[in-house]
C-alpha cells in the first residue's frame, strides 16, 4: 500500500479538520498566550539583558515561536488519540486497512501543520516588536519541521499510553512543559551555573530551540550541525517507539 492511499489521505484530512474547526481554541489562543509572554518578559527584561549583541526582545521572539510550534504539535496528536479512545471511535481508525506507518504519518503530519500554523501566527503577531534578521532561513525551516514532527510523534506515544485525560495532563505538565521552558526559550544556557549548563545539554528540546534561533541570528550555543544530528536521532528513536506501540496494539485493542 503506497504512502498516499485513500485511507491515509482521509485520516490526514480528518485530523487537520479536527483542529481547524476550533481554530479559536487551537490557533488563536496559543498566539495570544505567546503575545502575553512577550509583553511581560520583554517589558521587564528589555534593556537589562543582552545576548551576544542581540537585544532581549529579538532574542525572545524565535524562542516563543518554536515553543508554540512544539507545544501545539504535541497537543494535536495526543488530544486526538485520547479523545478517540475515550469516545470509542478509535475502532474506525484501527479497522481500515491502514499500515502502522500511515497511521503515524497522518497524525504527525497533521500535528506539523497545526504547529507550523500556530508558529506562523506567533511570528506575525510578535515580529513588529523587534527587528529580526534571517541569517539562515533553511535552518529555520529544518528545525521547525523536525521539532513539530518530534512533538507530534511524542503526542502519539502519549496518546497511546494514556487511558484518561489526567494521565495525558501529567505527561504534558511533568515532561513536555518543563523540558520546553528549560530549553533556553527565555535565556541563553551560558548564563546558567556550570551544573545546570551541563544538564541543559541532555535536554533535546534545547537543541531544537538553539538550532531554530541560529537560523535568525547566525549564532548559537551549539553548532547547528550538532543540533541537527541530535534532533534527527531523537526523532528516529521516537518514531521507532511509536511504530512498535502501534504494531503491538498497546492500550489500543482491548
Amino acid at each position: 500500500m503506497n504512502m498516499f492511499s485513500v485511507g491515509f489521505q482521509t485520516l490526514l484530512y480528518k485530523e487537520m479538520l479536527r483542529f481547524w474547526k476550533v481554530a479559536t481554541q487551537t490557533v488563536a489562543a496559543p498566539v495570544l498566550t505567546a503575545m502575553l509572554y512577550l509583553l511581560i518578559f520583554g517589558h521587564v527584561l528589555e534593556g537589562h539583558v543582552n545576548v551576544r549583541g542581540v537585544n532581549y526582545t529579538a532574542f525572545l521572539i524565535p524562542g516563543l515561536v518554536m515553543m508554540s510550534v512544539l507545544q501545539n504539535s504535541f497537543a494535536n496528536s495526543s488530544s486526538s488519540l485520547i479523545q478517540s479512545k475515550i469516545t470509542g471511535n478509535l475502532v474506525f481508525i484501527l479497522l481500515p486497512p491502514l499500515s502502522h506507518w500511515e497511521i503515524l504519518s497522518a497524525y504527525v503530519l497533521a500535528s506539523v501543520v497545526r504547529g507550523l500554523t500556530v508558529g506562523a501566527g506567533v511570528f506575525i503577531a510578535t515580529v513588529w516588536f523587534a527587528k529580526l534578521s534571517f541569517a539562515a532561513p533553511l535552518w529555520i525551516l529544518a528545525f521547525a519541521l523536525l521539532g513539530a514532527a518530534i512533538l507530534g510523534t511524542m503526542g502519539v506515544i502519549a496518546g497511546i499510553w494514556a487511558e484518561k485525560f489526567d494521565q495525558l495532563a501529567a505527561f504534558q505538565n511533568f515532561l513536555i512543559m518543563p523540558a520546553t521552558f528549560l530549553s533556553g526559550v527565555f535565556y541563553s544556557i551560558h548564563s546558567l551555573p556550570p551544573f545546570w549548563l551541563t544538564v541543559s545539554h541532555f535536554n533535546p528540546f534545547f537543541y531544537m530551540i538553539d538550532g531554530f534561533r541560529h537560523g535568525f541570528f547566525g549564532q548559537s550555543d551549539v553548532s547547528p550541525w550538532t543540533s541537527l544530528a541530535i534532533v534527527s536521532a531523537f526523532f528516529a528513536v521516537l518514531a521507532g517507539i511509536a511504530i512498535n506501540l502501534l504494531k503491538r496494539g498497546y492500550n489500543l485493542r482491548h
